[in-house]
């Protein structure tokens, strides 16, 4: 960043969303991932109900984390194409 953005508190804002942004979606896609490799396993081994429990679980909380975090990426990410008189994309 710039001088002149660092003490802008917009763009600060702006880039604290996209930093939580970039770790809920790193967060939603590892629980989507540790889901997907717990259902193979069961699938394969015969998981009990807890695995099962678990493996639901994940993708709930995946949904939870990753959800918000596109839209607010997306948010942010089209504000800076606003700053920069870029055109909206729709």
């Amino acid at each position: 960043m710039t001088e002149r953005e660092s003490e802008d508190p917009v763009l600060r804002s702006r880039e604290r969303i996209r930093t939580a942004a970039n770790l809920g979606k790193r967060l939603g896609y590892s629980c989507f991932g540790g889901a997907l490799v717990l259902f193979v396993l069961n699938y394969y081994l015969g998981g009990s109900s807890l695995s099962i429990s678990i493996t639901v679980a994940l993708l709930i909380v995946g949904s939870l984390l990753l959800a918000p975090a596109i839209i607010f990426g997306y948010a942010a990410n089209a504000a800076d194409r606003e700053d920069q008189g870029l055109p909206h994309g729709h």
